[in-house]
């Protein structure tokens, strides 16, 4: 018998590369400074495999970029109940179209993607209203011992790394019951 659950999702800011420059570092770079020996040809196709294996769009992203405007941007755009709208077309446009979130047009466009005010935006971005909400995102992320995203927590429980459907299925019947 299926259950039905009324759950709701936080998304967190989580500071993953938060010393990459707003130009954006090759991936390339990026392993080479965690001291990681490997084949990116080879990261990326396993990457978009398993994504289209889950029926999920990949694109030929080569760099990674500091996500910090965007995760001001995307705390703001939850606060409005527009969170899941923005988060989705952050996950489009970074990975599928390969853009940096670094830069204020690009997080422009996901404020206007997801149905928000541009004008309140554009306020929100310049001001920074939103950073030390990310501060404190980041500050959780550190005392609940995150190191990757996705993280998913529900009571002590913790399922790191993209996960198929029934594996959150089953980690929340354990924690409702």
């Amino acid at each position: 018998m299926q259950q039905n659950f009324d759950i709701q999702i936080i998304w967190r800011a989580f500071p993953l590369h938060p010393d990459t420059p707003e130009q954006g570092i090759s991936l390339e770079e990026l392993f080479k400074k965690k001291n990681m020996d490997v084949d990116v040809d080879q990261v990326m196709d396993h990457l978009k495999k398993t994504a289209a294996a889950e029926g999920l769009a990949m694109g030929d992203r080569r760099k990674t970029y500091n996500s910090r405007l965007a995760q001001e941007a995307g705390l703001w755009a939850q606060s409005l109940g527009k969170g899941h709208a923005f988060h989705t077309a952050a996950f489009q446009a970074y990975f599928v179209d390969g853009k940096n979130l670094a830069r204020k047009e690009v997080v422009m466009d996901l404020v206007r993607a997801a149905g928000l005010d541009p004008d309140a935006g554009e306020k929100v971005i310049d001001g920074r209203t939103f950073s030390k909400a990310v501060d404190a995102d980041w500050d959780l992320s550190r005392q609940k011992q995150v190191t990757a995203v996705p993280t998913f927590i529900m009571g002590l429980e913790k399922l790191v790394g993209a996960q198929p459907y029934p594996a959150l299925e089953k980690m929340v019947s354990r924690n409702m019951g």
